[in-house]
């Protein structure tokens, strides 16, 4: 959903983007429960109105030292704006692609995060529609069709991270075979109108190089890759969601969400989780078998929302407990895209011993999902 998983926050922010001249009323199509098809469903899908593809990761300490867990994240978003396709201007910015990466190490106590925004086109920003092949700014992230492996390359001011995503296991196809609600049967049975197609990319394999302030270190770890697209992400009632991508150290993947009504952070309109096992048919919950329970919060010092970032969440008979690597993992992009949410590298326990590791997104704390419905 990701994070903006199955996250997004863009469209309302972008919007005022796109040049006056030529704004039409688009219509964006629906989501339809159809099957995907790959390689061409890990490209790009220009006629929906947002996508992402959501890289996430937490690597290990370099051997025999004595440096903490670091999470690093990559995504490209897509967006559609309401300019009419038959305006002819080479200049009308049809398609923004907008780029986020994040390192988040507790030694330093807060995200390091910069992004990249551009119109598509002209040599400077692409999301290809044959496969994954994402570029805003000299930031990019492409999928070799014979491996299956994903390479991120972002020079960015602060750091330079290059990232290889390697996959060890088959896709995870989300909800009913990659069609996910976000809501339940709307008026009459008719289909829900909130969702997405969503599939994962769970126990990546990653080898990352990161550059900060001089000095280079290369770290492996497992990663997480969501793709996801939607033209509503969201119902008209939904404050938010909480999203989680976790890899269990038995190789295992949990995928969890729910969309938050209003201002109780415990209300929940609709929820969703994922356990596959390695060698194993996925096993899908929803509904009252998904609970969140906040245990602890962090409140911003740059927009005072206050994130729980600390949760037990029960899922089916399993009860697990998300803990954040470090508290202050909050991307806040006012000045430039407007967009701030919380996406944290974070553990996972049960029963009191960690089991995995992965990120929590958590959006619509610092302000309403008012572009994603």
């Amino acid at each position: 959903m990701i994070g903006l998983r199955r996250r997004l926050l863009l469209c309302a922010a972008l919007c005022p983007l796109a040049p006056r001249a030529g704004a039409a009323d688009v219509s964006y199509p629906p989501v339809l429960h159809k099957a995907l098809a790959f390689p061409q469903d890990h490209g790009a899908h220009p006629d929906y109105r947002i996508e992402w593809w959501y890289l996430t990761g937490v690597l290990d300490p370099p051997k025999g030292g004595q440096l903490p867990l670091v999470g690093i994240q990559l995504t490209f978003f897509r967006m559609r704006t309401p300019i009419a396709p038959e305006n002819p201007s080479r200049f009308a910015a049809h398609q923004i692609i907008l780029a986020h990466a994040a390192i988040g190490d507790p030694s330093v106590g807060s995200l390091l995060h910069e992004e990249r925004i551009a119109r598509a086109g002209f040599g400077v920003a692409q999301a290809s529609t044959g496969d994954t092949g994402l570029a805003v700014d000299r930031w990019s992230l492409d999928r070799d069709a014979r491996t299956g492996a994903y390479s991120g390359h972002v020079p960015a001011g602060q750091f330079t991270l290059e990232i290889r995503a390697t996959p060890t296991q088959a896709a995870l196809l989300q909800g009913e075979d990659g069609y996910s609600r976000k809501e339940g049967e709307v008026e009459n049975g008719k289909r829900a109108q909130a969702a997405s197609m969503y599939y994962s990319q769970p126990q990546l394999a990653l080898q990352v190089r990161m550059v900060r302030d001089g000095a280079v270190q290369t770290r492996t770890g497992r990663g997480w890759l969501d793709h996801e697209w939607s033209s509503t992400l969201l119902p008209a009632h939904a404050s938010g969601w909480d999203w989680g991508g976790f890899n269990l150290d038995d190789g295992s993947s949990l995928t969890v969400f729910r969309v938050r009504d209003g201002s109780d952070a415990e209300a929940s309109s609709f929820a969703y989780a994922c356990l596959r096992g390695p060698g194993r048919p996925a096993i899908e919950f929803a509904g009252t078998q998904v609970r969140f329970t906040p245990l602890g919060l962090w409140t911003s010092p740059r927009t005072r929302a206050r994130y729980p970032v600390h949760q037990r969440i029960a899922v089916g008979p399993r009860t697990f407990e998300v803990e954040a690597l470090m508290a202050d993992q909050e991307f806040d992009a006012r000045s430039s895209s407007g967009v701030v949410y919380w996406e944290g590298a974070s553990t996972l326990r049960e029963h009191g011993q960690t089991v995995g590791r992965g990120y929590l997104e958590l959006t619509g704390y610092a302000g309403p999902m008012l572009g994603m419905r």
